[in-house]
């Protein structure tokens, strides 16, 4: 019998519920239970699929190809259990799903309502393949008072009276902020988020509270009293100095025991957080520090490339190291040729990651050139390879050479592509259709030359599998003149039409790839290729 854990937010936006879920799930698996987690998000976009990346963040996909919220993402780097597309719902979502019922007949005539027709299919959602696990964490986005965030908090509390008593639990994160004029915590808004989520029929068992400063007892025990829990069930949640230590601070707090006694569990096992002061020991303690120039167009907001900003972390975890990201705007390098050089010879490694667009492209194949030339190494992800490719292609004499997603031109060695085979069979889009959930998305296969440098990367596999999120192909009919100017296709789709990976042989470390890697990357297992990245990257320092 699963037994379901609902994590909600008050006071403010941005208390990190994900972060909590995600520390919370992973201290769970940490004493032998099998845990999944679920995200709610109240917003009326079907998936953040279209959504800006500085409205949203990044979009995270999952192995079977939704595009889901990076909240995912943590879930999978402190779990390792992979998300699914079951594992996050919009009110769009919800919504479009009851419409088409409605427009169908399904209802048989019956006025379709929030309550039940909404609720019912929220509680579907989180009670969907849940046989096999033990605990299941449901994420609600937003902060409680939150208008959209209405039917979910009803559909909770309906399947808190549904379901047997000690097979929920409400966890709450609030703030209890510092007000410095006065030199003091001030537990009110705690106490005005908890009567908030009260009104609505919902009573938390934990409180966990976001703070700068610690908590004191007398604090806390008034916080309790107010809010009608135990002292030893209010969790104070510490600013931590790196998400990866978040775990272990939450266990030193109690928080999984807590969890564990308020579903009755008495008998449960001690956790082996091993892996954990692994990871947090390895990234306090490096053995040298590495720069890195990410050259993007998203830069201005951090979380537009959250997995790739940690996917570098891992990097430096499994070579000993500190990895210094140093955020580039393409863009500068078309306004200014002499910031090309300026802003990347201190560089130990560039990366360019993915993008949408033809904003900044000039300034990426600028920083592609440069890495080639000044053999620096370089990983080009998504965008980034297709940039690589338009690069050795004006090197091979194409000085047209340019991708049809920004228009028109002579030499398309990027362009869109209509057809591919996938997983069900021949799959197809239209240029001209919608753009959410159009593109090749998910997890595909490619098949590496036996003798290539990414197949030593992998350990010598002859066939990976990594997610993709994208609508343009680099166009293999150029792939004679490219491997001739040196850029080699040293990964193709099994059927030997798209490719997947290109690398130089001759520099020192430079590879393209058109998936994702650091959708993949844990902390406790870094991605290979973020891993050999950063051991390139450690060696150029050395020669810098």
């Amino acid at each position: 019998m699963a037994r379901f854990i609902f994590i909600t937010g008050g006071v403010v936006s941005s208390l990190g519920k994900g972060l909590m879920a995600a520390s919370l799930a992973a201290l769970l698996q940490a004493r032998g239970y099998k845990v999944r987690i679920r995200k709610f998000d109240p917003y009326l976009n079907v998936d953040p699929g279209t959504m800006s990346p500085y409205q949203h963040g990044e979009v995270y996909v999952t192995d079977d190809g939704a595009e889901t919220d990076l909240d995912l993402g943590h879930y999978e780097r402190f779990t390792g259990v992979s998300a699914r597309q079951s594992d996050n719902i919009t009110s769009g979502r919800i919504y479009q799903q009851i419409i088409q019922k409605e427009r169908r007949g399904d209802y048989l005539g019956a006025t379709v309502q929030v309550i039940p027709h909404v609720t019912d299919a929220i509680k579907e959602f989180a009670l969907a393949d849940t046989d096999d696990l033990d605990f299941v964490l449901c994420e609600i986005g937003g902060t409680v008072g939150d208008i959209e965030s209405l039917p979910f908090m009803e559909a909770i509390r309906q399947l808190r009276n549904e379901l047997e008593p000690l097979q929920t639990l409400s966890v709450h994160v609030t703030l209890v902020p510092y007000i410095a004029a006065a030199g003091e915590l001030k537990t009110k808004p705690t106490q005005h988020s908890v009567r908030e989520l009260a009104s609505l029929g919902i009573k938390p068992d934990i409180l966990l509270c976001r703070a700068e400063h610690p908590i004191p007892d007398n604090e806390r025990r008034k916080i309790a009293q107010f809010c009608n829990v135990r002292a030893e069930a209010v969790i104070p949640a510490l600013d931590a100095p790196s998400i990866y230590s978040v775990p272990l601070q939450y266990h030193a707090e109690g928080l999984d025991a807590e969890v564990l006694r308020g579903f009755g569990i008495t008998d449960a096992p001690a956790p082996d957080l091993s892996r954990w002061d692994d990871v947090t020991e390895r990234y306090f303690n490096p053995e040298g520090e590495v720069t890195i120039a990410v050259v993007g167009k998203y830069v201005g907001l951090p979380d537009a490339y959250k997995s790739l900003n940690e996917a570098l972390v891992h990097g430096g975890l499994a070579n000993r190291v500190k990895v210094n990201i140093r955020w580039i705007d393409a863009e500068i390098f078309e306004q200014d040729d002499s910031e090309i050089a300026a802003r990347l010879e201190p560089m130990h490694a560039i990366l360019v990651p993915g993008g949408f667009g033809e904003r900044g492209s000039e300034g990426k194949i600028s920083a592609v050139r440069f890495a080639r030339e000044r053999n620096v190494p370089f990983l080009g992800i998504c965008l980034g390879m297709q940039m690589a490719c338009i690069e050795a292609a004006r090197a091979a004499g194409y000085e047209k050479a340019s991708s049809t997603e920004f228009g028109p031109t002579e030499d398309p060695v990027v362009g869109i592509i209509t057809e591919w085979m996938g997983k069900e069979g021949l799959e197809k889009r239209s240029a001209e259709g919608d753009l959410g959930g159009t593109m090749r998305l998910g997890a595909y296969d490619a098949v590496l030359a036996g003798n290539s440098h990414v197949s030593q990367i992998y350990g010598g596999a002859k066939q990976i599998s990594e997610r993709h999120r994208h609508r343009y192909e680099v166009n293999s009919s150029y792939k004679d003149a490219l491997e001739g100017e040196g850029l080699i296709f040293s990964g193709m789709s099994p059927d030997g039409l798209l490719p997947e990976i290109v690398e130089r042989p001759e520099h020192p470390w430079f590879v393209g790839v058109q998936f994702h890697p650091e959708l993949k990357s844990k902390p406790f297992n870094p991605h290979p290729l973020f891993a050999g990245f950063i051991e390139a990257a450690l060696a150029q320092s050395r020669l810098v």
